[in-house]
């Protein structure tokens, strides 16, 4: 889906990282949340409440999700889910752009 239609959107961003990870929340009729944000090239680590599914809309990520070993790298047109209640970490090779989905319990 290259566009969204009859959302909210929270005017406020999400800043994380001195301003190298940020995001702005899109609301939908029913209920879904979703996030499109940056990410500066560097080393960062994220913790989540609910499921998430994060799709690289352009850029280059190598992701590494807890519990797992190896790093898994990401491009344009990929995506990855993250657990509930645990933590993943990124090393962003390139600015990248991306839209976080949240699955509600």
């Amino acid at each position: 889906m290259d566009n969204f239609e009859k959302v909210t959107i929270v005017k406020k961003a999400n800043i994380y990282y001195d301003g190298k990870v940020t995001s702005r929340t899109v609301l939908f009729e029913n209920g879904e949340k979703k996030t499109l944000g940056i990410m500066l090239p560097g080393e960062y680590e994220f913790g989540t409440s609910n499921k998430e599914i994060m799709e690289i809309t352009q850029g280059h990520v190598k992701v590494k999700l807890q519990g797992e070993n190896d790093w898994s790298t990401f491009t344009s047109g990929d995506s990855f889910e993250v657990s509930a209640d645990s933590k993943f970490k990124l090393i962003v090779k390139e600015t990248t752009d991306y839209c976080c989905s949240y699955i509600e319990r």
